[in-house]
């Protein structure tokens, strides 16, 4: 991959992290997993005796791990403590040798508590273990990034290709605009303003990678503007969801995170085709200030 093809992949990667919690995160752990060690087994409950503490393991190198993927981290550590030592001693009860453990949350980039990581480290010299940590997602980005492109393509699930953003279908953007209108976020009504569209650019953290993109599909906003006025109020209603979706996604995103995140959520399917009418929806919207703030005056 190039230079800024792999920059727009870790983005996409890290929104995936994101906004995977519990079975989600746990799935993504075990498909990187299944990459970078072809001895890796996973382990599902069945039944009544569960997965006796343990998601994964190595079985020749005596590796296991246990996932925990709350949906806010920074209020779970207690449990995370808890859950933490109640798996290592179920863990060690049921399988044996028991040589590396790892406990992998999904801190979501947030980083862990300090009483996890001493929790952690008082197993490992209690039980002489040779090596164990908590795995964050920090860590498993490095694992990622370390398989090769065709692997880490299909963990993240696709690639926007800049040269494949062509003329508006408007067959494909039916289905997109159809797509966003059932949305189920709260429309809000914008105010049109026309700030200076490289200004906003850099106001908002977008990188050049995104620029690129962004800048191709403004030059099909003429014909996206006269698919809209076919019909009375939908560049209106549109306008609103996207405002809606945005604020929605605010919080936990920003810049080209965000930008991201807003074209994953409006794709009705992983494929190159739906971008294209996407990203021009994102550039109407983007130019008329109803998303991404408007750089300050000063």
């Amino acid at each position: 991959m190039k230079t800024e093809e792999k920059t727009l992949v870790r983005i996409f990667f890290e929104n995936k992290i994101r906004r995977s919690d519990g079975n989600a995160f746990e799935d993504l752990f075990t498909q990187v997993m299944n990459y970078a060690e072809p001895e890796f087994e996973q382990i599902k409950p069945w039944g009544n005796i569960g997965d006796r503490k343990n998601d994964g393991f190595i079985r020749s190198k005596g590796i296991f791990y246990q996932v925990f993927a709350p949906e806010d981290i920074s209020k779970s550590y207690p449990d995370a403590i808890v859950k933490l030592e109640k798996d290592f001693a179920g863990l060690v009860s049921q399988w044996n040798p028991v040589k590396e453990f790892y406990f992998v949350v999904n801190d979501k980039y947030k980083g862990v508590n300090a009483d996890a990581n001493q929790t952690i480290a008082n197993i490992v010299k209690d039980n002489s273990l040779i090596k164990g940590k908590i795995l964050t997602a920090k860590d498993l980005e490095r694992i990622v990034f370390e398989l090769p492109d065709d692997q880490i393509l299909k963990i993240v699930s696709y690639l926007p290709n800049l040269e494949q953003i062509t003329n508006l279908n408007f067959s494909v953007l039916t289905q997109v605009v159809g797509y966003i209108m059932k949305l189920p976020v709260n429309p809000i009504s914008g105010r049109i303003k026309f700030p200076d569209w490289d200004e906003k650019i850099i106001f908002n953290n977008i990188s050049k990678e995104t620029k690129q993109h962004l800048d191709t599909a403004s030059f099909s906003l003429g014909a996206l503007n006269e698919f809209l006025a076919n019909e009375n109020f939908l560049a209106e209603e549109l306008q609103k969801k996207l405002i809606g979706l945005y604020e929605e996604l605010k919080p936990s995103y920003n810049g080209d995170s965000l930008f991201w995140e807003i074209v994953n959520k409006c794709m009705p399917k992983n494929e190159q085709a739906f971008l294209t009418p996407i990203l021009a929806v994102m550039a109407k919207y983007f130019e008329s200030c109803d998303i991404f703030e408007e750089p300050l005056k000063e």
